[in-house]
C-alpha cells in the first residue's frame, strides 16, 4: 500500500517528529528515467529493495515503484518478501539469498515460498536438489559464480548446472550472477569484470546450445548498468543507484555522468534541537571526557544517536550538520539517543528547531558521503543502519 505522501517537503508536518528521514518520490522517479536510458528498451528494471529499501522503508518504496510501472523486486531474504506480499506488492520479488528448507507455514504445512508466490535464487546444485523435494512447485533463478565466490556454480560445473534444469518441482525463470567490482576503473577491476561478463556469457551460450529454457537473464547491477552497458539481457538490478548516491563515498564514476545522467539523492536525515545553552571554557562534553571547550562556547543537544543509525565512529572527526541553513559540526562522542554540537556561530537557535545530519537546508546541502566516509564505511552500509526509531515521511 502506497504510504502518506506530503505534496512538497515544506507540506511535511514535522510538529510530533524527533528524529526523521525524508524521503524525496520525485527523485525516485527521475532515477528510474535515468536507468531506464541507459539500458535497452526491452530490459526491465529489478527493483532492489532489500534491507528495507537501504533504510527507505521496503513497502513504501516497492509500493511506489510498483504504482510507476515496476514489475520485479529483489531481497536478500524470505522475511523480506513475505513482509512485501503481505504489503500488498504484486511483482515478482526475487529471494536473492539463501532460505532455510524448512521455512514452513505452520497452519497449513505449505512451503514459504510457495505460500507467498516468491522466486527463490539457487544457490547451487545440492540446494536446487533439496528445493525440489518440497511438496510443490518453487519459482527459482538459477545463481552463477562468475568470479565473487559468493553464491552459484561456475563454469567448470556446467553438468551440475545443466542437472538443476532436469529437476522436478523447480519452475526455473531466471538465471542471473554479480559483477562485484564494477564500481572501481582500476585497470585490474576493469579486466575482471570483462572475465566475469565473458564467464556469464560462456554459461549462457552453452545452456542455450543444449536448448534449455533459461527464463529471464541478468547481471547488471548499479555500476554494471552505469559502466557496462555493452550488456545487453532481460532483466537490470539497480541497487544503490536507485536511491541516488554512489557506493563509495570517495567515488568519481558517477559524478564523472553527463548533467542528463545525474542521479538525485531520495533521503535527507533530519532531527531536533532538544536544549541550547551556553558553557565556559574548560567545560567537558559528553561521555569520555574527549571534549573540553577551548573558550566559552554555544552548543546545542540533539535528539539522534548511535541507536538511530547515526554511526558512534563520526565522534571527534568534525562532522558537520545544518542548522537553520547554517553550519555546525558535533562535538564530544555521540551517545545512543542524542548528541552535541557546537552552535556558537549560529543565531537564533532554539529548542524544536530543525537539524540536518544529510540533505538540503537552505543554500546548502550536506552529502550522506560525509556520514559514510568519516565512518570508514560505504553508503549503502550508512543508509541500511538508519534505524527503526527514525520516522519515515514522503513527499513528492
Amino acid at each position: 500500500m502506497l504510504p502518506k505522501i506530503y505534496k512538497s517537503r515544506e507540506a511535511i508536518d514535522t510538529s510530533k517528529l524527533r528524529a526523521f528521514a525524508e524521503i524525496n518520490l520525485t527523485n525516485f522517479k527521475h532515477n528510474i528515467e535515468v536507468i531506464k536510458n541507459m539500458l535497452d528498451d526491452n530490459c526491465e528494471i529489478v527493483g532492489v529493495v532489500k534491507a528495507n529499501a537501504y533504510g527507505h522503508g521496503a513497502v513504501e518504496v516497492a509500493s511506489y515503484f510498483e504504482s510507476i510501472g515496476i514489475k520485479h523486486f529483489a531481497v536478500a531474504c524470505i522475511s523480506e518478501g513475505i513482509e512485501l506480499r503481505n504489503g500488498d506488492i504484486k511483482g515478482e520479488i526475487i529471494v536473492l539469498g539463501y532460505t532455510p528448507i524448512c521455512q514452513k507455514d505452520e497452519e497449513n504445512k505449505k512451503d514459504d515460498l510457495i505460500k507467498y508466490d516468491l522466486t527463490q535464487a539457487l544457490v547451487n546444485s545440492q540446494y536446487a536438489k533439496e528445493l525440489s523435494e518440497l511438496a510443490g512447485v518453487v519459482k527459482c533463478h538459477v545463481a552463477l559464480n562468475t568470479g565473487m565466490n559468493r553464491i552459484g556454480e561456475n563454469r567448470e560445473h556446467m553438468q551440475e548446472i545443466e542437472s538443476i534444469y532436469k529437476m522436478k518441482n523447480l519452475s526455473i525463470t531466471g538465471i542471473f550472477s554479480h559483477l562485484c567490482r564494477a564500481d572501481s576503473e582500476e585497470e585490474e577491476d576493469i579486466l575482471f569484470t570483462k572475465k566475469q561478463i565473458e564467464n556469464f556469457d560462456y554459461i549462457i551460450d552453452k545452456l542455450k546450445k543444449d536448448e534449455f529454457d533459461l527464463g529471464e537473464i541478468h547481471l547488471q547491477n548499479s555500476y554494471g548498468i552505469t559502466t557496462y552497458r555493452e550488456i545487453h539481457r532481460d532483466l537490470a538490478r539497480p541497487g544503490i543507484i536507485l536511491y541516488g548516491v554512489p557506493c563509495d563515498p570517495c567515488d568519481d564514476i558517477l559524478c564523472k555522468l553527463p548533467k542528463e545522467e545525474q542521479f538525485k539523492p531520495t533521503m535527507s536525515l533530519r532531527c531536533k534541537v532538544a536544549m541550547v545553552k551556553n558553557v565556559d571554557a574548560g567545560e567537558n562534553i559528553g561521555y569520555g571526557n574527549n571534549f573540553t571547550t577551548p573558550k566559552p562556547m554555544k552548543i546545542a543537544t540533539i535528539t539522534i544517536g548511535y541507536a538511530d543509525g547515526f554511526s558512534r565512529a563520526v565522534s571527534k572527526k568534525d562532522f558537520k550538520v545544518l542548522v537553520n541553513g547554517q553550519y555546525g559540526r558535533i562535538i564530544g562522542n555521540v551517545c545512543m539517543d542524542q548528541t552535541m554540537i557546537d552552535i556558537s556561530n549560529i543565531d537564533n537557535v532554539k529548542e524544536g528547531d530543525i537539524v540536518t545530519l544529510f540533505g538540503q537546508d537552505g543554500e546548502n546541502y550536506l552529502p550522506v558521503n560525509q556520514l559514510s566516509k568519516l565512518s570508514g564505511t560505504i553508503t549503502n552500509e550508512t543508509l541500511s543502519c538508519i534505524g527503526s526509531r527514525v520516522e519515515r515521511v514522503y513527499h513528492l
